[in-house]
């Protein structure tokens, strides 16, 4: 008798069912409000009417045109509608299936393009399970342990995570700047580096809004240099940050290279990298294709979700949505010492769990994560010890839907901190 796979294991106890807009509903038909959105993956929350008419019209008509052997409609009218998204220049895009696979489509390009071999990503970063994507990530040992050696080519330099370090934001920026400068005069010499790969929002590693000015920061040595720069945008893109890309707080400010997936589809496999068209000429022939990127389907339904993200004013609602649910989860806090840091940016907001030394408690986080479950809110951990919970709800939650979520919260506080 087959069985899935015994490390696959889930962070909730529910047997979803069916989900509806900000809800899923269990096989015993209990609702759980969903602030995990399948990490960040139901933008438009679960089984949006336009999205499910969408991905059905499709499976009727053409399910695979595998798209380096025949072109399809759905995939060259998602290309026109991502154009009126993309940054001005950035006017070329490549499809795969996931974000691992679009990372590494970025990295692969980007060795191309300048003849250069090393990629230099930051500590606590997230870029993906696949064994270039893990190279580049460490924002949990559970990556990359036990499949070294991994690929070559790959530098670290601290990011400006200033409650980590007890510092000011501003002290975090002036070291991670200083000790990247030192990376490049060092270990990876500016002469080999191909590009800098970030995220405008730490994911896994914490939920750490990363500051404008150390962004800034890089797209000046990059420019300096002659390296480029990948926003990895698989979690903060389409929306998820109250702006449409995440590396758009920062005011002119545009990446050489964008990596999306998560939101792009809103549940249907999807990812792509969005470069400026005299950039993306320079990957090698044959080193861009695969399988099922640029699924029909998948198509169909990204089409429909920027139609409904565009529609509904769902960017905006993001925005909202989260200054009121960072305001309330602040409020929650009040008096309890276990708290650390809440942070947030957009629909992303990060609770920290410290112990009374002020260390990492990854305990504590697992406890207050259990809790809210047992109260019907679904939340995931994150950060490299698992000592922050994360909200994510959809981009679709509405302002009393925020107040259902911050009311069982607060219950799920009381319940594993009394």
């Amino acid at each position: 008798m087959a069985q899935l796979a015994p490390q696959l294991k889930q962070a909730t106890p529910v047997q979803a069912a069916r989900g509806e807009g900000v809800y899923l509903y269990d096989t015993d038909g209990r609702r759980y409000l969903d602030f995990t959105a399948g990490i960040g993956v139901t933008s438009t929350g679960h089984c949006h009417p336009k999205v499910v008419a969408a991905a059905q019209e499709q499976v009727a008509t053409l399910i695979h045109g595998q798209y380096t052997t025949v072109m399809h409609q759905p995939l060259l009218t998602l290309v026109e509608k991502m154009g009126e998204v993309l940054p001005d220049g950035i006017d070329s895009v490549f499809f795969v299936n996931s974000g691992s696979e679009a990372v590494e489509a970025s990295v692969r390009l980007a060795r191309q393009a300048t003849g250069r071999s090393t990629i230099i990503a930051f500590d606590g970063g997230f870029h993906g399970r696949t064994m270039g994507a893990a190279a580049l990530t460490t924002s949990g040992a559970k990556i990359r342990a036990g499949i070294g050696p991994m690929m070559g080519g790959v530098a670290f330099a601290p990011f400006p995570y200033a409650y980590r370090y007890g510092w000011t934001e501003d002290q975090a920026v002036d070291f991670a700047l200083r000790e990247l400068d030192r990376v490049l005069a060092s270990t990876a010499p500016a002469s080999d580096v191909a590009a800098f790969i970030v995220e405008p929002v730490l994911g896994e590693g914490g939920y750490v809004p990363t500051p404008a000015r150390f962004l800034q920061g890089l797209r000046e040595r990059a420019d300096r240099h002659g390296i480029l720069f990948i926003a990895d945008e698989v979690q903060t893109g389409y929306g998820r940050t109250g702006r449409f890309w995440g590396h758009q707080h920062v005011d002119g400010l545009t990446p050489d290279i964008i990596v999306t997936a998560k939101g792009l589809a809103s549940g249907f496999p999807l990812s792509a990298i969005a470069a400026p068209k005299a950039l993306m000429e320079k990957a090698w022939p044959g080193s861009q294709g695969g399988t099922y990127g640029g699924n029909a389907v998948a198509c169909a339904a990204a089409i429909a979700v920027l139609e409904v993200v565009q529609e509904e004013g769902l960017v905006e609602n993001a925005r909202v949505q989260g200054e009121k649910l960072v305001a309330g989860v602040r409020e929650a806090a009040e008096g309890i010492g276990a708290i650390g840091d809440i942070r947030g940016r957009g629909l992303m907001v990060g609770i920290e769990f410290v112990d009374a030394n002020g260390n990492p408690d990854g305990a504590t986080a697992a406890k207050v994560h259990a809790a809210a479950a047992a109260q019907g809110l679904l939340l995931l951990t994150c950060g490299v010890q698992g000592n922050v919970v994360r909200m994510i709800p959809p981009l679709v939650v509405t302002s009393e839907q925020v107040d259902e979520g911050l009311a069982l919260w607060t219950k799920a506080l009381n319940d594993a901190l009394s």
